[in-house]
């Protein structure tokens, strides 16, 4: 699977950020919680892999490389653009990125490149299984702000066609064995926590920052919405095990089927230029 470098706007507008989510703020804020995470994410995961780009001899993999960082950098632009709106609604995005920058900084100061590597591959299987839930369940989004939903579907579906690109790099420059099956497993067990501990964490900050609503408006929906059946977790847990067997590639969840949608995606998102343009 060679991804495909796309660069698309979504011109996102101050209203399509705020209380975008049909099924009410607190759902909005989960999905914009996340949003924080990725421009300096996705700089760490380029630069995870960029660590072992020369140790690489596989020209396919290679220009796999290529294309996942572009995609990566893409997916930072647009999620920083989303970031700043959310800034100039009033919410303390900036300051929140900073502790997310803090913590990445000093795992690429303090960690070995292979540790940051496993790290990378851990937080790209995890949103390839967010992408997932997203993909088979498009009823999630689909009532929300257009533009809102094309961002997290076009999103969702890159990160679903690159899913492998930094597994495949981690197999090619370490060997089958304990410890390296060790630190690949390690590195999904701390990744999680600290992945799910901030994004509990900032969908509360968010939430309590937002003075259109009260702390507790809409959490049913929530609360359904992340873990009622087929909820956006529910059926997470399979996934998730899956990484910790032995011989696990992230292409055993055979999804590929979804990026047929990719043409109906960027066409409309040329739409969304079109009329601001007019």
């Amino acid at each position: 699977m060679l991804p495909t470098r796309r660069d698309l706007r979504f011109k996102l507008t101050p209203e399509s950020v705020r209380n975008w989510h049909a099924q009410g703020p607190q759902v909005a804020h989960f999905f914009n919680a996340l949003s924080i995470f990725f421009p300096t994410g996705e700089r760490f995961f380029i630069n995870s892999v960029r660590q072992y780009r020369e140790r690489v001899t596989d020209p396919e993999l290679q220009k796999a490389i290529t294309a996942f960082i572009g995609q990566e950098a893409m997916h930072g632009r647009e999620h920083e653009e989303y970031n700043d709106l959310l800034a100039q609604a009033g919410f303390p995005i900036h300051r929140m990125e900073g502790r997310v920058n803090a913590l990445l900084e000093w795992g690429k100061k303090k960690l070995p490149a292979i540790s940051q590597l496993s790290a990378t591959i851990a937080l790209e299987h995890f949103t390839a299984i967010m992408a997932d839930r997203l993909l088979r369940k498009p009823d999630m989004i689909a009532s929300a702000d257009p533009r809102m939903v094309a961002l997290w579907r076009w999103h969702a579906l890159e990160e679903t066609e690159h899913k492998a690109v930094a597994f495949d790099v981690y197999r090619a420059v370490r060997k089958p064995s304990l410890k390296n099956y060790i630190t690949r497993s390690s590195g999904l067990l701390i990744a999680t926590v600290i992945f799910l501990g901030f994004a509990h964490a900032y969908q509360r900050e968010l939430v309590n920052a937002d003075k259109t609503i009260g702390k507790w408006d809409g959490m049913g929906n929530y609360l359904r919405f992340m873990f009622a059946k087929g909820g956006f977790v529910r059926d997470m847990a399979g996934p998730w095990f899956d990484y910790l067997k032995p011989g696990f590639h992230p292409w055993d969840h055979d999804n590929r089927h979804f990026l047929a949608e990719i043409d109906t995606l960027i066409a409309e998102a040329k739409r969304f230029d079109m009329q601001e343009a007019a």
